[in-house]
């Protein structure tokens, strides 16, 4: 099955009864958050236990469930490496941030950078950052909401974006973090349960080499002095691109194919579908209709060397084993560079064959036996998923929802259990997607959910309205966030504008709503790419911005404030710069991804060390000065 071209009924009703659910829970849970406390931080009065989950829901974003499901159901093993590098974040957490951040702040990650100094420029800057690592974790967030309406709805994506941001500033604006908490403590155990049910499924039908929904074409062929031939004189060759890609004409119709050995046979072999310069959809020379929709991909050609072969149920060490046997091959679909062909740039999704053994190790889309380049990026990106998790706002801003704490790394401890669970199950499920014929290669994210619907409507509905929710309560948090900044950083503490609670909550409420409107522009502007590497981007700028301030000031007796102003100024401005300046954003902007200034697509590996070395050389340049002394001042006389 392609994308989904009938709207189902059952789908609505569970989608429509979950997101209701969601909204009567903001709007009881409003009447008991008046004050800034409560609309800011849920009155620190949730259970340790309720937190850690809350916390696995927050974390456990569009990313987690739909990206990374998507990026190992067309790269592998590689994409689990995102999983592990989100898991491995939560050591730092545990160990250095828990405690510390719930005993200096109150409401926002500014409180506890700020509460040795008192320092306004820590305030400001603190803030700036808070919103600019929300902004680009809520872009992700919105584009995966777009991506889950479109198949369960039937609606454009930008209207899904809208969707999802009217309903998440409605949340965000009636009760604030209780709210939040409670949505997120709701959908974090529910995804975690019905993604076990999901990855049970795939492993009871077990693997098979059985035919795909749609039979993929070979045309044999012959080449006489260089021109190729195709055997069935239906065909006629219109055009070759790069020696590799050939255009074929058949009753009126164009369409393209790939050179390729079949047993010991050339043959061209059908492409899945290619995308011109006007970005027009083609599939075998059809255009894009709701009658002709996008065909589904991902199967495997060989088990164990042999064909035509169903394992049935399978155990889930079992399962990894026989795909990762060096004799299973498994049909990958490849994306190629933009083509100059007749009909202007084009590009193609041909197929490639890949063995369980490649499949199953680094190396599908992180080039880590590569070129030094490639291998730097890589390190790069896992650097910036080791150091991000402890520096995310919507993070830190949870420790202070926990009484105590004790609390708080008690809470830590369970959502280390719950993540990494939940990241075990995305292995099976991005597998199950690749081996099951149902990965849309338009939009990988939509893997998971394509997966459970090859097991019928209902799980299809509620794995997307979970999918649905998942976003909702990631992105209320990072809105929450976002308004604390605002309210309680930028104009109650550094512009000094005394407020009652009342006037806090509101600003914070009108806070949530402009962030809102940002993120749904932000989502639609960012359509298409997948949201786990846009997560990427954000875990970077938090680690580079943020990480650096906070273990200094925590670890290192001589960070002043006028260090961390500067550490957080450069931390943030480098990594921005670099991404913004990287092949995927030429790409983004219509240029050559080859022309980009800058080849890294992570900027960690060079922004996170530049921010430790300049909050260092700041702090050591700056000990003693006036400024200092009185910030220090200021300090002790509260």
């Amino acid at each position: 099955m392609g994308m989904l071209a009938e709207i189902q009924p059952l789908a609505v009703v569970v989608f429509s009864c979950f997101v209701g659910f969601v909204l009567f829970l903001s709007f009881y849970l409003g009447r008991r958050s008046k004050s800034a406390s409560g609309y800011f931080a849920a009155g620190g009065q949730i259970h340790w236990a309720v937190n850690g989950v809350s916390f696995a829901g927050d974390y456990l974003s569009a990313a987690s469930f739909l990206g990374i499901c998507g990026m190992i159901a067309t790269a592998g093993y590689d994409g689990f490496l995102y999983s592990i590098g989100y898991l491995a974040g939560w050591v730092v957490a545990l160990f250095v941030v828990a405690e510390p951040m719930k005993k200096l702040g109150r409401y926002t990650f500014t409180d506890a950078l700020d509460s040795k100094y008192k320092s306004r420029s820590i305030q400001l800057v603190a803030a700036i950052s808070t919103l600019v690592v929300s902004v680009f974790y809520l872009i992700p967030q919105m584009v995966g909401a777009g991506v889950l309406v479109t198949p369960l709805l039937g609606l454009d994506h930008w209207v899904g974006v809208v969707l999802v941001g009217a309903i998440v500033i409605t949340i965000v604006a009636t009760a604030g973090m209780s709210s939040t908490t409670y949505v997120q403590f709701l959908k974090g155990g529910l995804l975690i349960i019905f993604s076990a049910i999901l990855v049970f499924c795939t492993i009871d039908r077990g693997l098979s080499t059985g035919e795909p929904e749609y039979d993929y074409k070979t045309v044999p062929f012959s080449s006489v002095s260089g021109k190729i031939i195709p055997l069935d004189a239906s065909y006629a060759v219109a055009e070759v691109v790069d020696d590799k890609f050939v255009a074929l004409n058949k009753d009126g119709n164009t369409s393209w194919w790939l050179k390729n050995v079949k047993d010991d046979q050339p043959v061209l072999e059908e492409c899945q579908w290619v995308t011109t310069a006007a970005d027009s959809v083609i599939i075998n020379g059809q255009p894009k209709s709701p009658d002709n929709k996008l065909r589904s991909v991902g199967t495997i050609e060989k088990i164990k060397g042999q064909s035509d072969v169903k394992t049935g149920s399978v155990g889930v060490f079992e399962y990894l084993s026989i795909l990762g046997d060096k004799d299973t091959i498994i049909k990958r679909w490849k994306k190629s560079l933009p083509l100059k062909t007749g009909a202007g740039e084009t590009i193609v999704y041909y197929p490639n064959y890949t063995s369980g053994a490649d499949l199953m190790r680094p190396g599908q889309k992180f080039k880590v036996e590569g070129s030094l380049l490639e291998r730097i990026d890589f390190a790069s990106l896992m650097l910036a998923l080791f150091c991000g998790t402890a520096a995310l706002p919507h993070i830190l801003i949870r420790y202070y929802t926990v009484p105590s704490p004790a609390c708080a790394r008690k809470s830590t401890i369970v959502a280390i259990g719950s993540i990494g669970l939940f990241y075990i199950l995305t292995l099976y499920m991005g597998l199950g997607a690749m081996t099951n014929n149902v990965i849309n290669l338009e939009s990988d994210n939509m893997s998971a959910p394509l997966l459970a619907n090859s097991f019928g409507t209902l799980l299809f509905a509620i794995i997307s309205a979970i999918a649905f929710a998942t976003v909702l309560g990631t992105v209320s948090g990072l809105i929450v966030a976002a308004s604390g900044a605002i309210a309680h950083d930028f104009m109650d503490n550094f512009l000094g504008v005394k407020m009652t609670d009342k006037q806090k909550v509101f600003a914070g409420k009108a806070a949530a709503f402009s962030v809102g409107i940002i993120a749904i522009i932000l989502g639609i502007a960012f359509k298409g790419m997948n949201v786990s590497f846009l997560v990427g981007w954000a875990f970077a700028v938090a680690a580079s911005a943020n990480l650096p301030a906070i273990i200094m000031m925590l670890f290192w007796k001589k960070t002043t404030a006028s260090g961390i102003v500067a550490s957080i100024l450069v931390g943030m401005v480098s990594s921005l710069a670099i991404i913004l300046l990287s092949p995927s954003m030429f790409a983004k902007y219509g240029l050559n991804p080859a022309d980009a200034i800058i080849p890294l697509e992570s900027p960690a590996i060079i922004s996170v060390p530049l921010s430790f070395i300049t909050l260092v050389v700041v702090s050591l340049l700056t000990k003693g000065t006036a400024q200092d002394a009185a910030d220090l001042r200021a300090a002790n006389a509260k």
